[in-house]
């Protein structure tokens, strides 16, 4: 007989809530850890710093390719209908409306997200955790949390770089390499961009990414098996649930964003 047995169905139902009930308790337990993370804050500083600095680079230099392409495909559009001069209001609601938040996001999950995954998954191969646990020591609180509570700070700030570096950008090609008036530029970024309802939107949407990302990741680690394989898988389980997880959430808020 083809097909699945109705035990079998019933058996990974059962291992798909029971998996979706334990994430969810993990992420109450983060959530709660926000007063520790707090007291313990060189711990969050650090990871501030690994995750931040380390991911600022390839953040940067894709948010200035970024705006090049940008700027380019922008111009050749907006001179169709005589419209050159609003090639900097294109650019920049682009970068802080949509752009910035989800390819900062999916970047950061690439970097950050990979090497959470693989230090969790190896302190629990080589038993620190379990150490921590015999220790009377929280793994939760001493581990997850601080990674937790930095990655959701630290993308914010990764996505304000990425929008203002293909901003610069935008300018490079729009102004320098194409001619278009660099005051048009920057008056109709001025004139054009609302402070709470564009930016905002951008601040939002980074927050809500930076804590999918951190949490998929810090989950995939600490559920990872004691093995090379193990580890290895759940790094690349990380990039492929956060990629998703992140373009999901990108049209669920743009359509909430838009509706209000």
């Amino acid at each position: 007989m083809s097909g699945f047995h109705p035990r079998e169905i019933g058996y990974t139902v059962r291992c798909q809530l029971d998996a979706a009930g334990y994430a969810a308790r993990l992420f109450l337990r983060l959530c709660a850890t926000l007063g520790y993370a707090f007291r313990r804050n060189v711990l969050v500083r650090d990871q501030v710093h690994f995750l931040g600095n380390y991911s600022l680079v390839i953040i940067g230099i894709s948010g200035l390719f970024v705006g090049f392409v940008l700027s380019l495909q922008g111009y050749y559009i907006l001179q169709r209908y005589g419209s050159a001069e609003a090639l900097g209001l294109m650019v920049s609601l682009s970068l802080m409306r949509e752009l910035g938040p989800v390819v900062t996001a999916l970047l950061f999950a690439g970097r950050a997200g990979t090497a959470l995954t693989a230090e969790i998954g190896l302190m629990k191969a080589g038993e620190q955790i379990s150490v921590m646990e015999m220790m009377a020591v929280d793994p939760i609180e001493r581990v997850l949390a601080p990674r937790f509570w930095a990655g959701v700070f630290t993308m914010p700030m990764l996505a304000a770089v990425f929008s203002a570096m293909g901003i610069i950008g935008g300018w490079v090609v729009g102004v320098l390499m194409i001619g278009v008036d660099g005051g048009a530029f920057w008056s109709q970024i001025q004139s054009g961009v609302d402070v709470f309802k564009d930016m905002g939107n951008g601040v939002i949407k980074s927050f809500v990414f930076g804590i999918a990302v951190t949490f998929i990741a810090l989950l995939q680690g600490y559920n990872a098996h004691a093995t090379p394989e193990g580890v290895a898988k759940a790094t690349t389980r990380t990039v492929v649930m956060a990629s998703l997880t992140v373009l999901a959430l990108d049209f669920v808020m743009t359509a909430m964003m838009f509706t209000l």
